[in-house]
């Protein structure tokens, strides 16, 4: 996995005067077929989630209330996005680590994956992670430069 491989999306809205429709289409604004849906909500303000990678899940979060941090890694290179719109989402592919933080009041972070969940096939910890990827040990990163979303 590259730091390249994860990609903004824009996802197709339609507004008029009664507000704004936001669809998700696999195949379409994500590169493969949804297999599970979940999403975080009522996030206790501090807390953070992920901090993991899949082997062999591919991942669409959007944050489609409030706001969040994701921070992302291959163990070599790390970015920071920053989820704030329902129109837009963001693509983490197999390997990926994330770490999600800083959600805002009410923020829920919707994630399509690739497959069903099966814990077996995450990586649980940053050592692990780094071991499987042939990574050099390191600290684990909370931070790096913005992966900022193309301008609509």
């Amino acid at each position: 996995m590259n730091i390249t491989d994860i990609s903004w999306r824009k996802l197709q809205s339609v507004r008029d005067d009664r507000g704004c429709l936001t669809a998700i289409e696999g195949g379409e604004a994500i590169p493969f077929e949804v297999k599970r849906v979940f999403y975080m909500h009522d996030v206790a303000e501090g807390a953070d989630r992920g901090g993991h990678a899949h082997r062999d899940t591919d991942q669409f979060a959007v944050a489609v209330h409030g706001s969040l941090k994701i921070v992302v890694s291959n163990g070599y290179e790390s970015r920071v996005v920053i989820l704030d719109s329902p129109e837009w989402g963001i693509t983490l592919p197999r390997l990926t680590w994330t770490k999600l933080m800083d959600f805002s009041e009410g923020a829920v972070c919707l994630v399509l994956a690739s497959t069903h969940y099966d814990r077996s096939k995450s990586i649980r910890s940053w050592p692990e992670y780094l071991a499987e990827r042939g990574v050099p040990e390191c600290q684990e990163v909370t931070t790096g430069p913005m992966l900022n979303r193309p301008v609509a």
